[in-house]
């Protein structure tokens, strides 16, 4: 007898082993023909894998949100299927579902292009037309390396060669020809899949990701449950294009990268007045609220790192220098040496807790194959902080950390905001015993803040587990920006300590803390967010003074003048052109206020505003606009 308890509670029994699809059958025809796959005590199984003993199930249909993990694989399998028949001799590798879609990576002579995809995506919907079955099998370890060398598939043979002697080998069959290796689970058959897909873009990438290995044929493609899905997705990556930082930092003449600086930015004076504006936000912010600014040494000997733990965990992305025998290091990040700031003198408890903040400039040897604008770079500098406190104050700390990082937030115009809790990776540092500690304090502060989150696990620091706060931009994109982490293992390996009101020793816990992350990466975010249309406070150039006709130039000088003194970022443009000509040239450099004056301007004394992506134009006393146009430009909380 087998008992099947279903998400409603029910209880359905069989006198034989039986099928998700025997299930869902069970229920209902329509629920038979919509099934997918089973969840089987919460893990995704095939829906034709036999079940043997008593379980929790729930039949997954395309409305689930896990379903489009399982259509991704799919869609990478159906299409390498698509691939072999079309060009017989491709090799296939690896093929895994990724955020919003799939890849495969391929060996072949002749490497894929761009203008192969829409062959290969008419040969996926026909095999999704022919509806083949696709069944699980386990095979023999030498069988199975013998069958893919037979068919010239070296690397799945490759693969297979080095997987441990315990791990089952399964292959999942489309069809009566083609298989693949896989670890499953997939769709009953290919007809499933549905048509919700599209081949986006070709890349080049190594075997097992190793430079030393060939070079293969990466398709990326996206798969969805159905058409409408597709196209919002589609649409929203047409607009990610155009939003894209790298070409409106050219445009807007923000900053360049080049070659001999890999992975650091050249900011062009407009976008360092955007870095230095946002600074100095966060600057006041901080100040506000109890930090003390501090700065540390870009350079610092190896045994610090070593004893702080971030050589043994860290140092193959540590750039490393020497002078007079010694192993010196960039820093990666500012923690140790605000451990060293903190060690200096004793510490009470009357002293704590110290809030120490950084713009810390770091660099890591990130791959340059994974360097992306400002999104992923070598050098960066970070809104830092770590706030040295007693167990006791990890709830109150943590709390105003998160009434202030809402807050920031939400003067730049983000809303929507989420938080995944991080525990424990496999490589980390300290006892399992001062994890729990952590991990609890860390939850139990973030429960008092009323703050919602989801688990993310294994993806802590190495020294302890961590908030991640997650922002959705315009286009419905997230953003991973601000952390928190809670860390009782540095001050223990750094010997940071503390004259309790028992008078003795005792070790503060110590909570890295960022709000935008990196400057440069929370610049691209905000680039991409607004598409260059900056609110006014953060704007490079907030207005330029335009004139319709030369007797207004000594006028258009006197309001540039007179808004520079209320602080506005203002130039004029007194070019001998139509002032369509020049409404068009500032629209497209996204200057969100022009300035218009003629002789009738100049004689009463007034402007006429015309705003970025508006028609019409407002005629203001000089006097007023500036008043108004002062008060839009404030920097919040400033």
């Amino acid at each position: 007898m087998v008992a099947i308890t279903l998400p409603d509670g029910s209880v359905r029994r069989y006198d034989k082993p039986v099928t998700g699809a025997d299930v869902a059958a069970d229920i209902g025809p329509g629920l038979a023909k919509a099934a997918l796959a089973v969840k089987i005590n919460g893990d995704m199984k095939d829906l034709l894998l036999p079940i043997t003993e008593d379980v929790r199930l729930a039949i997954v249909t395309k409305k689930d949100p896990d379903a489009l993990e399982l259509l991704r694989h799919d869609a990478a399998h159906v299409m390498a299927e698509a691939v072999q028949e079309l060009y017989p001799g491709t090799q296939i590798t690896f093929g895994p579902s990724i955020e919003n879609g799939f890849y495969y990576d391929f060996a072949r002579d002749h490497p894929f292009t761009l203008d192969d995809l829409p062959k290969i995506e008419a040969k996926m919907k026909e095999i999704v037309d022919r509806d083949e079955p696709i069944r699980r099998e386990v095979w023999d370890r030498a069988q199975a390396i013998a069958h893919f060398k037979a068919q010239g598939e070296k690397y799945k043979a490759e693969h297979i060669e080095t997987l441990p002697s315990d791990v089952e080998i399964s292959v999942y069959k489309q069809g009566d020809k083609w298989l693949d290796l896989c670890l499953g689970p997939h769709l009953p058959s290919t007809g499933k899949l549905g048509k919700a897909f599209k081949l986006t873009k070709v890349a080049g990438a190594y075997w097992r990701g190793d430079s030393n290995n060939a070079m293969l044929t990466r398709i990326y493609g996206t798969a969805w449950a159905d058409d409408k899905q597709l196209a919002d997705y589609l649409t929203m990556l047409d607009e990610a294009e155009k939003r894209d930082h790298r070409r409106l930092g050219r445009e807007m003449d923000l900053f360049h990268m080049q070659e001999e600086a890999q992975g650091a930015v050249f900011w062009h004076p407009k976008g360092w007045t955007i870095y230095r504006t946002l600074q100095n936000y966060i600057r006041r912010r901080l100040e506000t609220a109890g930090y003390v600014e501090v700065n540390t040494p870009m350079l610092m000997d190896r045994v610090l790192w070593e004893k702080s733990g971030h050589w043994e965990k860290f140092h193959e992305h540590m750039f490393i220098s020497g002078s007079e025998e010694r192993t010196l290091a960039v820093k990666p990040m500012n923690c140790p040496g605000h451990v060293q700031i903190y060690n200096q003198g004793i510490k009470s408890y009357r002293d704590l807790p110290l809030r120490l903040a950084e713009f810390g400039s770091c660099h890591r040897n990130e791959p340059s194959g994974a360097l992306h604008g400002l999104m992923r770079v070598r050098a960066f500098v970070q809104d830092d902080a770590h706030i040295f406190c007693t167990e006791a104050q990890v709830k109150t700390e943590t709390k105003a950390f998160i009434d202030l990082l809402r807050t920031v937030y939400a003067d730049l115009g983000f809303t929507d905001v989420s938080v995944k809790f991080s525990d424990r990776p496999a490589k980390r540092a300290g006892t399992d015993e001062t994890w729990d500690r952590a991990e609890a304090a860390l939850k139990d502060a973030t429960d008092a803040a009323g703050l919602a989150w989801t688990l993310n696990p294994g993806e802590g620091a190495f020294y302890g587990p961590k908030l991640e706060f997650v922002l959705r931009d315009a286009i419905g994109r997230d953003w991973q920006c601000g952390t928190l982490q809670a860390d009782f293992v540095l001050p223990e390996r750094l010997d940071a300590n503390y004259i309790g009101e028992d008078g003795a020793k005792h070790r503060p816990v110590m909570l890295h803390r960022a709000i935008f992350g990196s400057l440069e990466r929370f610049i691209g975010m905000l680039i991409e967010n607004y598409a260059g249309k900056f609110p006014l406070w953060l704007t490079p150039l907030q207005a330029v003074v335009c004139t319709i006709t030369e007797e207004a130039n000594d006028y258009a000088e006197e309001v540039a003048a007179t808004l520079r003194a209320n602080g506005i970022r203002v130039e004029t443009d007194l070019r001998n052109e139509k002032i369509n000509y020049k409404v068009r040239e500032h629209s497209l450099a996204k200057v969100p206020v022009l300035v218009v004056v003629g002789k009738k301007e100049a004689e009463g004394r007034s402007v006429a505003l015309r705003r970025l992506g508006g028609a019409n134009q407002e005629v203001l006393a000089l006097d007023e606009a500036t008043d108004r146009l002062a008060k839009e430009a404030a920097v919040p909380g400033a």
